[in-house]
């Protein structure tokens, strides 16, 4: 089983943002691919209406949306109104940074290995909320940065990229998230520069494995 997710013929290879935050990652994805190689981010959403990463979109000349959960009945029918934004958008790939709610599985379904997200471990590792907070209660002296296909779990989706980061004996929390936001700059656009040039596929044999193409 390949992924879906592939640049069309003639065509660009089409983003959508989500965001909950200030959108530092976002702002990588602009300044390193928006409007480059065929790559274009077409849409940010936020499920919170001030989010700075909205204003790094509009900023860019991006079009913007928020679904806040309190404007719907539950989290399903947000997921659906946004899953159909996604897909007025006709957006090839779904980029997931920073975005703070657990997307649920019909919009999981609706996109299946088109979903991607960013995490600041080495997964499995950490998974799940405050994972530099869990590294350094854990005494680690490595974590790093994961870039993964979205999956209903919680970070437990197939892995396309990680990158460590080596956390140095008295290094505080600031200077450790500093380090890890930095990797995070760096292997999100690339993860996406691969997946938008058909590099990244799932394994036939293996729905939990990524094959990467050279």
């Amino acid at each position: 089983m390949s992924s879906s997710a592939e640049k069309g013929e003639g065509g660009p290879f089409r983003l959508i943002v989500l965001a909950s935050g200030n959108g530092s990652n976002l702002q990588a994805i602009i300044d390193d691919l928006h409007g480059r190689d065929g790559i274009e981010v077409v849409g940010v959403g936020s499920d919170k209406p001030d989010a700075f990463a909205l204003e790094r979109a509009q900023s860019a000349g991006i079009p913007t949306e928020v679904f806040p959960i309190e404007d719907h009945p539950n989290r399903s029918a947000r997921d659906d109104a946004m899953a159909d934004w996604t897909k007025g958008l006709e957006a090839d790939l779904i980029v997931l940074a920073g975005y703070m709610a657990l997307l649920t599985p019909g919009f999981i379904e609706r996109f299946r290995n088109r979903v991607i997200n960013v995490h600041p471990s080495l997964l499995p590792s950490f998974p799940g909320l405050d994972a530099i907070g869990q590294a350094i209660d854990a005494g680690v002296r490595v974590t790093g940065v994961t870039v993964h296909f979205v999956d209903e779990g919680t970070d437990t989706g197939p892995v396309i990229l990680q990158r460590p980061v080596e956390v140095a004996p008295g290094m505080g929390r600031d200077e450790l998230e500093e380090a890890i936001h930095a990797v995070e700059h760096a292997l999100l656009p690339e993860a996406i520069g691969m997946i938008a040039t058909g590099r990244v596929r799932i394994a036939d044999e293996d729905p939990n494995r990524v094959i990467i193409d050279q």
